[in-house]
C-alpha cells in the first residue's frame, strides 16, 4: 500500500530569540536566522513556496530506515504524482536511495565492458569523456530523461554551426594568405615592406583560424554517440537503476550509409573543373583500375595494392597478414589477424572485425606470381639491411623479423595509416580521380560483379556478415552493365516506326610496333597448384610453371590482329626511386 504524503514549505526566515527574546548573534555579530518552513504565514498564498512529497518505504537491509523525500513543485498535484511515481518504481525492483550520477555509472559500465575490442573501448572511452560527461554527467542516474539526452545533441547541432561558420573563415583566410603572399612576391624589387607586413599578418591572421574547431560533427557520428549511450542504458535497465532506456526516445537527423558512384568520363570532367567529388565513396572503371595498376608498378607499395584491388582485403588484413597465414602451395590467404589503429596512431594486433571476417581467401594466379616474386625481394632486403647495420650499428638498428608479409626494410610491418597516406600522395601525382584506399574493396566488389560472380560469393570474399549490407553498399553496377539493362525493355516492344539501335564502336586494333604498358609482362608465371589457368594461357604453361616457378625463356607466342595478351612484369628488387619493397 503507497504510503506518503506532501506537505508546503518556503525558504522564508526570521531571527533566532534566547529565553529573554532577544537575537541570538554568532562570532561576526550577525544575528542568527532560522527558516519558518511549514510554519510561513505566507504559505497560503498561492505563489509562495513550493510543495514537497515525503514516502515511507520499506526498510532496507540491517533495518535502514527508507524516507526519501524531494521539493521543488509548484502544485501538489505534481508532488503526488511524483512521491506515487518514486512508489512505483520501487515496487519494480528500482534502487530509489541511489546516489550515483550518470559520470560515475559510465565509468563503472565503461570498466566492466570487457568483451569490447580494444579499438571500440578506445571510442567508447572518447565518447564518454567528451562527450556524455560535460552534457549529462552531473545527473543522477534515477533524474535522467530523454530531455537531457535530446538537450546534449541540441548542443552538438549548435557547435556544427559555429564549426561550418570557422571552416568559411579558414577558407577565406587562405585566400586572402596566398592573395597577399603574391602580391608581395609579383611586387617589383625592392619589394615595398607594407606588402610583406601584409602576408605576416594574413599568416597569422590564417593561424588563428586553423586553430579554431571546422570538423563537422555528421549524422553518422552522432549515431555512434547515441548507440554508446544507449548500450550503456540499456545495462542500466537490467540493474533496475532506470525504469526504461532513455536513450531509445532520442530523435537524430537521419543517417544513410553513402552510396557508392562510379567515375563516369562525365564526373571526372567535373571533378577537373571544380574539384568537387561527386560523393565520399567513389569506384573505378576497370579502365582507370588499370592505368592505376599501371602507374604504380614500380611504387614499393605496389603488391599490397594489387592484392587489395583483386581480393577486397581491407587495410589492416593486408598490413597484417603473416606468412604464416598465406598457404603458397595452393594459393590462399588465411585472413585471421590485422593491424589497428586509432586517433592516437597508436597500432595493435587484433582479430578481424567479426567471425564473418576471419575467411581464406583464394588468390589470382597474378597476385600468386607477385607475392612468390615478393618472398625473394624481401630475403634480399634483409641480408642488405643485416649487412648495412653490421657496418653502421649506431645509424642501423637490428633487422625486425616481424613475420609480416608487407614490412618495411628493417622488416618492421607498414603504419596502417601510413599507407593510406602513401596512397593518396600516389593518386594525387598520377592525376587520377581521387578515391579512397578503402574504396579498393568496393573497386574490388564492383569488378567481381562485373565479372559475373554471385552476391553471396561476393560478401564472402568482402568478409561481410549481412548479405543486404553487401548488395546495397558495396557494390557499384559498372556504366556498360546498366546500360544493357536500360535497353532490354525497349527491344521487347515491337515497333513500326522505333529508332534504330546505335551500332557499337569497334575497338580499334594495337598497331604492330605499339609500346606496351607496365602491365604488359616480358615473364609468364603459373597459377599455384590448385588454381586454374586462364584458357589462353594454358598451352603456354611450361612444366615448370605448374609448381608455381618462374618461367626464365618463355616460349614466342603468336598474336590475333586486333589484340595483345597482358601478363605480368616482374620489376627488379630495387625500384627505380631506390625505396624498397617494390615487385
Amino acid at each position: 500500500m503507497f504510503e506518503g504524503s506532501t506537505y508546503k514549505r518556503c525558504k522564508c526566515t526570521e531571527p533566532k530569540l534566547d529565553e529573554h527574546g532577544q537575537p541570538l548573534l554568532d562570532p561576526q555579530g550577525n544575528a542568527k536566522t532560522r527558516e519558518l518552513g511549514s510554519s510561513c504565514p505566507l504559505l497560503k498564498k498561492r505563489d509562495h513556496g513550493s510543495w514537497y512529497y515525503y514516502v515511507k518505504l520499506p526498510d532496507g537491509p540491517g533495518g535502514k530506515r527508507r524516507r526519501p523525500r524531494k521539493g521543488g513543485f509548484l502544485t501538489q498535484t505534481q508532488a503526488k504524482e511524483a512521491a506515487q511515481n518514486l512508489w512505483d518504481d520501487a515496487q519494480g525492483g528500482i534502487d530509489v536511495d541511489a546516489t550515483e550520477t550518470v559520470a560515475q555509472y559510465l565509468d563503472r559500465w565503461y570498466d566492466k565492458r570487457v568483451d569490447l575490442k580494444r579499438s571500440t573501448r578506445t571510442y567508447y572511452r572518447d565518447y564518454i569523456d567528451r562527450v556524455f560527461k560535460p552534457a549529462i554527467g552531473h545527473l543522477a542516474m534515477r533524474e535522467l530523461r530523454d530531455r537531457h539526452i535530446q538537450a546534449m545533441f541540441q548542443q552538438i547541432w549548435a557547435f556544427n554551426k559555429v564549426k561550418k561558420a570557422n571552416l568559411e573563415a579558414a577558407k577565406r583566410a587562405r585566400h586572402e594568405c596566398q592573395a597577399a603572399h603574391q602580391a608581395w612576391k609579383q611586387a617589383p624589387k625592392p619589394r615595398p615592406s607594407e606588402l610583406h607586413q601584409a602576408w605576416r599578418q594574413a599568416r597569422k591572421a590564417l593561424k588563428e583560424a586553423l586553430a579554431k574547431p571546422r570538423q563537422n560533427t555528421g549524422p553518422g557520428t552522432q549515431k555512434r554517440f547515441l548507440n554508446c549511450l544507449a548500450a550503456a542504458l540499456g545495462d542500466a535497465v537490467v540493474e533496475k537503476l532506470i525504469t526504461q532506456n532513455w536513450a531509445k526516445l532520442v530523435v537524430l537527423p537521419k543517417y544513410e550509409r553513402p552510396e557508392a558512384l562510379v567515375w563516369t568520363d562525365e564526373r571526372v570532367a567535373r571533378w577537373r573543373e571544380t574539384g568537387e567529388k561527386p560523393g565520399p565513396v567513389m569506384v573505378w572503371t576497370p579502365e582507370q583500375t588499370g592505368q592505376f595498376l599501371d602507374a604504380a608498378v614500380d611504387h614499393p607499395m605496389y603488391i599490397l595494392w594489387h592484392l587489395m584491388v583483386y581480393r577486397a582485403l581491407r587495410r589492416g588484413e593486408a598490413t597484417g597478414l603473416p606468412w604464416n597465414e598465406l598457404d603458397m602451395t595452393k594459393g590462399v590467404a588465411h585472413i585471421t589477424e590485422q593491424l589497428v589503429t586509432d586517433y592516437s596512431n597508436t597500432v595493435w594486433q587484433d582479430t578481424p572485425k567479426s567471425r564473418s571476417g576471419r575467411r581464406a581467401v583464394t588468390l589470382d594466379y597474378a597476385t600468386f606470381a607477385l607475392l612468390t616474386a615478393w618472398c625473394d625481394v624481401q630475403k634480399t632486403q634483409r641480408g642488405e639491411w643485416e649487412k648495412t647495420h653490421h657496418n653502421d650499428p649506431d645509424k642501423y638498428g637490428p633487422y625486425v623479423d616481424s613475420g609480416y608479409v608487407f614490412t618495411q626494410p628493417d622488416g618492421r610491418p607498414h603504419h596502417p595509416k601510413n599507407v593510406s597516406n602513401a596512397f593518396d600522395r600516389f593518386i594525387k601525382r598520377t592525376g587520377l580521380p581521387p578515391i579512397r584506399l578503402h574504396d579498393l574493396r568496393h573497386c574490388a566488389a564492383s569488378l567481381s560483379l562485373a565479372a559475373g560472380l554471385s552476391m553471396k560469393a561476393i560478401q564472402a570474399l568482402l568478409g561481410h556478415s549481412n548479405y543486404q549490407l553487401t548488395a546495397d553498399t558495396y557494390t557499384s553496377l559498372l556504366p556498360q552493365f546498366e546500360q544493357a539493362e536500360a535497353n532490354a525493355p525497349v527491344e521487347l516492344v515491337p515497333r513500326r516506326k522505333g529508332i534504330d539501335k546505335l551500332a557499337q564502336e569497334q575497338e580499334p586494333a594495337v598497331e604492330e610496333g605499339t609500346p606496351t604498358t607496365a602491365a604488359t609482362s616480358a615473364s609468364t608465371i603459373a597459377a599455384p597448384a590448385g588454381v586454374a589457368e586462364p584458357a589462353d594461357r594454358v598451352e603456354e604453361a611450361a612444366p615448370a610453371q605448374a609448381e608455381g616457378q618462374i618461367s626464365q625463356d618463355p616460349a614466342p607466342r603468336t598474336q590475333t590482329p586486333g589484340t595483345q595478351k597482358r601478363h605480368l612484369r616482374l620489376v627488379s628488387p630495387v625500384p627505380r626511386d631506390g625505396a624498397s619493397g617494390a615487385a
